[in-house]
């Protein structure tokens, strides 16, 4: 068996056991503070209801992204050989990748808008929530890892070290695990990833590493749990119908789009951030 193919069935194994292993934890905890009712139901499968149009849409965009680090590929003449020690190197650099497309996705209004925002929609933080991701990213992602494949690393091994990336993040979605001490610090947790979610303004755009935290104490973005936090959106979608899930940041960012006038107003909304605040035009008299 390769490297690549080890680290995806790693992958495998990182994304689904924190699923059976937390979940029943985080239900059982959930019982004992309230009934479980129709509306956790709701926004679980909310949560969910992602899968759908994910796996509809796997392989196109397992195709699109073959297609596009073959392209790439074309611009160099070296390949870099995999060993465990180039395996090593590629998640570090991937892991770094991912966390300038996360910040990315959070300051940029059309990335947050149309994708990313999915992900913060739900109000609840648990192990389901790690489902709730945008079909979107399979054919937005893949941008911010070509660096990966101009260094030289073998493309199979680049998303392989994706697919570990996002696979440890799963076990980050809960409420059932404390801090960690000393690994807070170093690596992304769910005590950092609560932060991530949280929805008080000081916890906002913060905490965006993959594996490490390393990259948001360096880069001035990280924060510690301090106050209990609170998840979803600054405005809740207030839903759990899975096309509103979906859709409801990308049909606001068109509604303000269209009272705005002039070409460069609407450039600014869709390349600034999401909390960018533009004053509507002045309607003539």
């Amino acid at each position: 068996m390769s490297i690549a193919s080890r680290l995806e069935t790693l992958s495998f194994v990182l994304a689904i056991a924190p699923f059976f292993l937390l979940l029943p934890v985080e239900l059982w905890q959930r019982s004992r503070r309230a009934a479980l009712d129709k509306r956790l139901l709701f926004e679980q499968l909310a949560s969910a209801s992602p899968l759908v149009p994910t796996l509809l849409c796997a392989g196109v965009a397992a195709s699109f992204v073959s297609a596009l680090f073959a392209f790439a590929q074309t611009y160099i003449d070296w390949r870099i050989s995999t060993t465990w020690l180039s395996a090593a190197a590629c998640l570090l650099i991937v892991d770094f990748l991912y966390y300038v497309e996360h910040r990315a996705s959070h300051r940029i209004r059309l990335l947050w808008a149309i994708s990313h925002s999915v992900h913060h929609s739900s109000p609840l933080f648990d192990q389901v929530t790690g489902l709730r991701v945008s079909f979107v990213d399979g054919f937005l992602s893949p941008w911010f890892y070509l660096p990966a494949v101009l260094i030289g690393f073998d493309p199979k091994l680049i998303i392989a070290c994706f697919l570990v990336m996002v696979g440890y993040q799963q076990w980050l979605h809960t409420d059932s695990i404390g801090k960690l001490g000393w690994f807070d610090r170093v690596f992304n947790s769910p005590s950092n990833h609560r932060v991530h979610h949280a929805i008080q303004t000081q916890y906002l755009d913060k905490n965006y590493g993959g594996i490490l935290i390393l990259w948001d104490r360096l880069f001035g973005t990280y924060e510690p749990e301090g106050e209990l936090p609170h998840y979803g959106l600054t405005h809740q979608i207030q839903s759990t119908n899975p096309i509103t899930v979906h859709v409801s940041e990308a049909w606001n960012l068109l509604r303000e789009m269209y009272r705005h006038n002039g070409l460069v107003v609407k450039l600014r909304m869709l390349l600034g951030p999401p909390d960018l605040q533009i004053e509507p035009a002045k309607q003539a008299t």
